[in-house]
């Protein structure tokens, strides 16, 4: 692939542009806001306007309900060989696809997991997408071009390719993502007409909360009202549990009764099971980048030397719960552990070299792969056809696209 359209300049759409660029692709960036399209050519995202001829791929990074639309009018135009997009919800788009497109079997729909709570092209990063999951939806008719263009771009943008059902996604992703952010927007609207003191307590907690209900709110009405039976689900079953803990907080907090220990068992129960969800989130890949490298850092034994260690490690991304120490026992010297992407690794240890850090290699943390990563083995059989068909650049990386 040497040519791509990108329609649709804001986060995703000029992440995209940032990563395909790194590989010598064309990128020609299209947007009805000149100053969005400008602002990603400036960064490097590609060039501001359509194409003469047909490229080989335009990435449609529009709203959802609107996606139907974009692609049928760039297909009238004849933008592209195949078509993909980015959309937070796949079922609306495919129908419309299918139902509505002059060429269907030219689109295959996607979804990269991935995302900041900041919105735009000055959000853009191209490493944004780095190990994360991107879902491709492709149906029946789905041409083998346009499934092996999108995965090339995919494997660009480093980025791990999962084949799903539309419903399927859709249901997963309101599950993961879409209510995640209501909560979020719930909790944060509490803090609107908070008392002033509160501000004082505010901790990390809070923040860690409350972090995504910065997204875009005119995006996320559409993502919500495009996937609307799914996420209506799954607050149907949040209202349920939050009405049982609402029952045992009001029984609590009557005047007129003395505590009962059974008076907890809903609540007590409800707090197991969260602490069970998150063990189940925990044993999933983080998304950190899969290949990293362990290195090992001796600290010596002058006072905060591991502060001041940690406080290097952190530009890199990494924090004190992704260290281990230990004792050498030959030198009785305190060591650490960590793990970094193989993209940061030469940069970092260069970095402890000349701030006076003993760093070395120690043997690569290779991430764990998950069995349930694809829906089922006809999937495999396809995107293994596709990833055979493909032939990478050499430039800046050369790395097999990762069968998931």
């Amino acid at each position: 692939m040497r040519t791509m359209a990108v329609v649709g300049t804001g986060l995703i759409g000029t992440s995209i542009g940032l990563a395909a660029s790194r590989y010598g692709v064309t990128v020609h960036l299209l947007d009805r806001d000149e100053t969005s399209a400008r602002t990603a050519a400036a960064l490097g995202a590609g060039l501001v306007g359509a194409p003469e001829a047909p490229v080989d791929l335009a990435v449609v990074a529009v709203p959802p309900s609107t996606v139907g639309t974009v692609l049928a009018e760039q297909q009238v135009r004849g933008l592209a060989r195949a078509y993909t997009d980015v959309a937070s919800v796949k079922s609306q788009s495919a129908c419309e696809a299918l139902g509505s497109l002059p060429a269907p079997e030219c689109f295959v729909g996607g979804h990269p997991m991935a995302g900041r709570e900041k919105t735009g092209p000055l959000a853009a990063r191209a490493d944004l997408f780095e190990n994360r999951s991107w879902v491709l939806t492709p149906t029946d008719i789905t041409s083998q071009t346009a499934l092996n263009h999108t995965l090339e771009m995919i494997s660009m943008c480093g980025a791990v390719p999962v084949i799903m059902g539309s419903q399927e996604h859709d249901a997963a992703v309101a599950l993961t993502s879409h209510v995640p952010h209501v909560l979020a927007s719930l909790m944060a609207a509490r803090l609107e007409r908070a008392p002033e003191p509160a501000f004082r307590l505010a901790g990390q907690g809070l923040r860690d909360v409350t972090r995504i209900a910065a997204g875009d709110p005119h995006l996320w009405s559409d993502i919500l009202r495009s996937n609307a039976a799914s996420v209506s689900r799954v607050l149907h079953a949040l209202h349920e549990d939050l009405s049982v803990l609402l029952q045992s907080l009001d029984d609590l907090s009557a005047a007129d009764v003395s505590y009962q220990p059974h008076e907890t068992t809903g609540m007590t129960h409800l707090l197991n099971r969260g602490i069970a969800g998150l063990g189940r989130l925990h044993d999933r890949p983080s998304g950190k980048p899969a290949h990293r490298t362990s290195l090992r850092v001796t600290v010596g034994d002058r006072q905060g030397e591991l502060a001041r260690l940690l406080g290097t490690l952190e530009q890199f991304g990494v924090g004190p719960d992704d260290v281990t120490s230990s004792v050498t026992p030959s030198r009785r010297n305190l060591s650490v552990e960590l793990g970094v992407s193989a993209v940061d690794v030469e940069w970092l240890l260069r970095k402890l070299t000349e701030d006076g850090w003993e760093a070395e290699r120690v043997d690569p943390v290779p991430r764990p792969r998950d069995p349930r990563e694809t829906s089922c083995s006809a999937a495999q059989s396809v995107l293994g056809a596709a990833v055979g068909a493909i032939s990478l650049p050499d430039q800046p990386r050369q790395e097999a696209l990762t069968q998931p």
